[in-house]
Order: structure tokens, then C-alpha cells, then sequence
């Protein structure tokens, strides 16, 4: 459920959200505009990048985030991205305070998987699940299917403080050892086995460059019936933050923020390695170094239900977004930001 707003706030937001889009054309137009001359431009570029610089996140694991802990409480190193694959798929599962809903997602997964693997005693398959952080009891319930499963189907790995969204799924996938990897909502929104059609749509994107592709799960479909259901102040800012993400950093695909996302090993290590934004508009950012690197994208239609529980509050989160797809264009445009591969500490 997500948490209600003050009384005084959605005709704030509104406003907000009509005015972003402006906000980040006049910022842009600015840059373009600035005078001809060399240094004038250049001053320009980088006053606006030192305006919008943040300390970039960095890789390092803390001591206790460089081990699992397996069923019988012995402590397991984790493998690295840069290590050779030794499973067919690596299911990467973000979750903070999900002890709820995790139960649902997990039985789904897992029921499917170990049918899969029946029918197919070749396909080895890794579920891990990435506690960020968590104040519930998260991590206590990810550990019983790995006491089911075992330790080497089900990995729990719980992280020393949360890192947000972007930064617990980075974490999962540098601890991976699938040849792809998808990363999954806790909260099971997306129909498990809709992997099928998420496969299918990596498999018509060969022959991969350099051995790296991604097939996104897509709820554009079910677009209209998400308007019928949202509040006025929801569907603005909604098509507000559409709107941003278009014009500003991902031209060709029309539903980032879906959690349903499948990637080779190679466009996983090349995407995350350079990614700087750890919470909600992660997926952007990644999306957009994967055009700019020029990894062929494939958006694939998925079944989807909204499950309560969202950790999304409506205003604060979309502003926070908002300002993180303007940081995302400007730093990429003016050299703060580089697409460049560095190993994880």
C-alpha cells in the first residue's frame, strides 16, 4: 500500500510534474545555447556539471556482504560477474522489507524452475535473493528455501545497509554465475513464466554483438487500463515521468521501470559496471548505456498485477526520479559521467 500523501501536497505535485518536463528543456536548451565561443560554451557545460555532481557510488563490499550464509550457518564466498558462467540462469531478487510478499514470488519461481529442470535435467538455474538492507524479518524467510532447495539454488545475500533498488540489484548480479540473468520484483507482480517470453525475445535479438543483449519485460500494453484505475494526480505524474524519460535519455522503449528484465552475462557486466544511479530510475540509466553502447534491446509484453505493499511513495519518489533522469542526460552529456567498465571491489 502506498503511503498517503498530506492533504496539501497533490496540487503541489501536479504542478510539479506538469512543470518538469519544462524544467528539463529550458536546462537542456541552456547547454546548447550557450555562446559559440570554446570556453564560454565550455564554462557553461561545466557549471551545469559541477551543479548537478554527487559523490559517484562506489562497488566496495563491506566484510560482511562478501559471503553467503548457507543453511547450516557456514559462511560461502561470492562468485564474481568476471568469472566464467557455471549456471544457465542467475534470478537476481532486490528486496527490502519484504517478508510479506516474498513468499508469493518465491513459490512461483521456484515451482517453475525445479518443473523446468525436470524437463530438462540440463538447465541449472541460481535464485539469489538481495536483502538491502532490510528492518523486517526479510532474510529469516529468504533462508528457509534455501534450507528447501539448498544452498546451491537458493543464495541469500544480506546487505550491511540498504543501498536502494539499483544498488541491491547490481549487488545480486556481481554475485552471480548464470549466463543470463534476470532480475525479478520481490513482490511477484510479473507471472513467472512469462521468462519464456522474455527468452524468446532475447533469442530473436541473435546474433548478439559481443555476446550482449537485453529482452525487457513491457506493461505498455496494459496501459490504458492503469489510467481507468488512477487518481488524476497519479496519471499526471505518470505521463509526466514518460514524458522525461522519453525525451531525455530512452527513445524506444515505452516501459522502463518493469522489473522483469533479462540479460547476457556480457551486457550485464558492461551496463552495471558503469551505472551510477542506485535507486528508482536505475532502470533508465541502464537502458540508456546500453543504447549508447549499442546493445540491441528487445521490449516484450508480460502479465502483470499490482500487488499491495508498493515501497513507492507517489509524490516523493517520482520527484526524486525526475531529478535523477535530469542528472542521468546532463552528467552523460557533459563528461561527468563516462561509459566505462570498472571491476567490482
Amino acid at each position: 500500500m502506498e503511503l498517503p500523501l498530506p492533504p496539501s501536497l497533490p496540487a503541489a505535485a501536479a504542478v510539479l510534474a506538469l512543470a518538469l518536463p519544462g524544467l528539463a528543456a529550458l536546462l537542456l536548451v541552456l547547454v546548447r545555447a550557450a555562446p559559440r565561443s570554446p570556453r564560454s560554451r565550455a564554462g557553461a557545460i561545466c557549471m551545469v556539471a559541477h551543479v548537478t555532481a554527487r559523490k559517484m557510488p562506489t562497488f566496495h563490499r563491506h566484510e560482511k556482504e562478501k559471503f553467503f550464509v548457507n543453511a547450516e550457518g557456514r559462511k560461502e564466498s561470492v562468485p564474481s560477474i568476471h568469472d566464467p558462467p557455471t549456471r544457465e540462469l542467475s534470478v537476481v531478487v532486490p528486496s527490502y522489507n519484504e517478508e510479506d510478499r516474498l513468499p508469493l514470488m518465491m513459490d512461483e519461481a521456484l515451482d517453475y524452475l525445479e518443473k523446468r529442470q525436470k524437463r530438462d535435467p540440463s538447465f541449472t538455474y541460481e535464485v539469489i535473493v538481495v536483502d538491502d538492507g532490510s528492518k523486517d524479518e526479510t532474510t529469516k524467510v529468504a533462508m528457509k528455501y534455501c534450507k528447501k532447495y539448498g544452498n546451491d539454488k537458493v543464495r541469500v545475500l544480506t546487505l550491511v545497509k540498504n543501498r536502494g533498488k539499483g544498488g541491491a540489484v547490481r549487488m545480486g548480479v556481481f554475485s552471480s554465475r548464470g549466463k543470463k540473468i534476470l532480475m525479478v520484483d520481490a513482490d511477484g507482480a510479473t507471472k513467472f513464466a512469462d521468462i519464456e517470453k522474455v527468452e524468446e525475445g532475447l533469442k530473436n535479438l541473435q546474433p548478439w554483438p559481443n555476446e550482449m543483449a537485453i529482452s525487457c519485460g513491457s506493461r505498455a500494453h496494459l496501459e490504458k487500463d492503469s489510467v481507468a484505475k488512477r487518481s488524476y494526480f497519479r496519471t499526471i505524474l505518470m505521463y509526466g515521468f514518460h514524458f522525461l524519460v522519453w525525451f531525455l535519455c530512452v527513445k524506444k522503449i515505452r516501459d522502463t521501470q518493469c522489473g522483469f528484465k533479462l540479460l547476457t552475462r556480457e551486457a550485464a557486466l558492461r551496463t552495471f559496471s558503469t551505472l551510477h544511479i542506485e535507486r528508482w530510475a536505475f532502470d533508465v540509466e541502464l537502458l540508456y548505456i546500453a543504447q549508447r553502447l549499442r546493445i540491441p534491446i528487445a521490449e516484450v509484453a508480460v502479465n502483470w498485477t499490482e500487488i499491495e505493499g508498493s515501497k513507492l511513495v507517489p509524490f516523493w519518489s517520482w520527484l526524486q526520479m525526475g531529478r535523477d533522469l535530469l542528472f542521468i542526460r546532463l552528467r552523460y552529456m557533459t563528461g561527468a559521467w563516462q561509459l566505462e567498465t570498472r571491476k567490482c571491489n
